[in-house]
């Protein structure tokens, strides 16, 4: 791309956000926006672009008080840009005359010159009453916590003497958690490799192959990635495999694999298993296959409705069946800082019915003294233990298995780490026994 045509990570991070506010996903905006833009440029563009989503409900209403009239929607990118600006002076450390001057400058490289004195004016009226605008956050929980009401409202009703912990959780900055193909080397070996390419980790606890990095890097530069060697996965994932309790030669079922990291866990742990990994949608699908051929593994990969077994079971029953639901992801916002923008209260009772036909329609395809192991990565419990209470009632042939170690705090079914739980990911595991 010419150079002229390229964006500044302002005038980025500006489009990606109007497009989320506009229903996008975060992820799919920033792959799309992130081509017109030089590649040194790229870091600030995805903290500016992170940051002004997670922190978005606090921005907006900081934005509407500095703005004498609302902006109209052709100019929402005008409206992304402000919060882009207000986010730098009110987070980063770029110096504030740097952060207004550039901001100013990228109304220019959205074609609306005349926003630019919009823009400063807002941002050094910003400057001179930031004490009290922000002190004004602090009388709404929505804009001290950013987050939408329904959603403060879900945590609250579910985790009455924890929703704080988790809104705040919610608000960090995710580590990066690397998981070690135990083919290729232990735990303790791959952090040798770390050490000796100056990358500063630390072992996961409770995670065998787990490993934490000090900071985020570029997965390239990880000694044999290309290879193999590990995938990025955060520890609440990595803990699924070990409630699978893998013996060599089962039959292997995971109903909803994309992207495919407990897939090929599953394949590091027992090579020789026969293993279906299934995913309803075919794009998606592509993302298993290929971490399946970076790491040298191979699995049947079906694009189908696990939901309707009819359509792609060929009537061999499973050893064990592991269920990654589909859901809010409300125990993984701090990855996914748009889902606060993009989920709407109605989704959880969708989702929950598809979690249920899931577990009903897959369960008459376990063996007996099978394993089904359902997971979320929710912190709702319609989603977690009231699903599978209430699944225990409809089969009478499933029990609740205990595992050696338990992966997180005990409730009433299963067990919950909630988000920021030992700096994991909020995750939910239950395990059922086929009687």
């Amino acid at each position: 791309m010419a150079k002229s045509n390229l964006l500044c990570p302002r005038s980025a991070a500006a489009l990606v956000i109007q497009r989320v506010i506009q229903g996008q996903s975060l992820n799919t905006a920033f792959v799309d926006i992130s081509q017109r833009l030089d590649e040194t440029q790229r870091p600030l563009f995805h903290q500016l672009t992170y940051g002004v989503i997670r922190w978005f409900f606090a921005l907006e209403s900081i934005s509407q008080q500095l703005l004498s009239k609302s902006l109209k929607t052709k100019d929402a990118d005008i409206q992304a840009l402000l919060l882009v600006g207000i986010y730098q002076l009110r987070s980063l450390r770029i110096p504030d005359h740097a952060a207004l001057s550039e901001t100013v400058n990228a109304s220019n490289r959205l074609n609306k010159q005349w926003a630019s004195g919009l823009i400063n004016a807002c941002l050094r009226n910003y400057q001179r009453q930031q004490e009290t605008l922000e002190k004004n956050l602090t009388e709404q929980t929505v804009t001290e916590y950013a987050h939408p009401a329904w959603l403060i409202e879900k945590y609250q009703a579910d985790w009455p003497a924890l929703w704080q912990n988790i809104l705040t959780a919610n608000n960090q900055q995710p580590p990066m958690m690397l998981r070690v193909n135990s083919r290729e080397y232990s735990q303790s070996e791959y952090l040798e490799l770390l050490e000796k390419a100056a990358i500063s980790a630390t072992a996961i606890e409770n995670c065998p192959q787990g490993i934490l990095l000090e900071q985020a890097c570029d997965v390239f530069a990880l000694p044999g990635f290309v290879e193999g060697a590990i995938s990025v996965q955060d520890g609440a994932a990595q803990q699924v495999v070990d409630l699978l309790d893998l013996q060599p030669n089962q039959r292997i079922l995971d109903a909803c694999s994309a992207p495919g990291g407990k897939t090929c866990h599953i394949l590091e742990r027992v090579p020789t298993n026969e293993l279906i990994a299934l995913d309803i949608s075919q794009e998606r699908l592509k993302q298993v296959e290929e971490n399946l051929s970076r790491l040298n593994l191979s699995a049947n990969c079906l694009a189908a409705d696990a939901s309707n077994p009819q359509n792609w079971w060929n009537g061999e029953q499973f050893d064990r069946i592991l269920i990654d639901a589909p859901c809010t992801g409300s125990g993984v916002i701090r990855r996914h800082p748009d889902i606060k923008l993009l989920r709407k209260p109605h989704d959880i009772d969708q989702l929950a019915q598809q979690q249920q036909a899931l577990l009903d329609n897959l369960w008459p395809l376990l063996k007996p003294d099978g394993l089904m192991v359902y997971t979320t990565c929710s912190a709702f419990k319609q989603e977690n233990e009231l699903q599978i209470e209430a699944f225990l009632q409809r089969q009478p042939e499933a029990k609740e298995h205990v595992p050696v170690r338990a992966p997180a705090r005990r409730v009433s079914f299963g067990y919950q780490l909630l988000p920021g739980d030992n700096d994991l990911d909020g995750f939910y595991y239950a395990c059922l026994r086929h009687r």
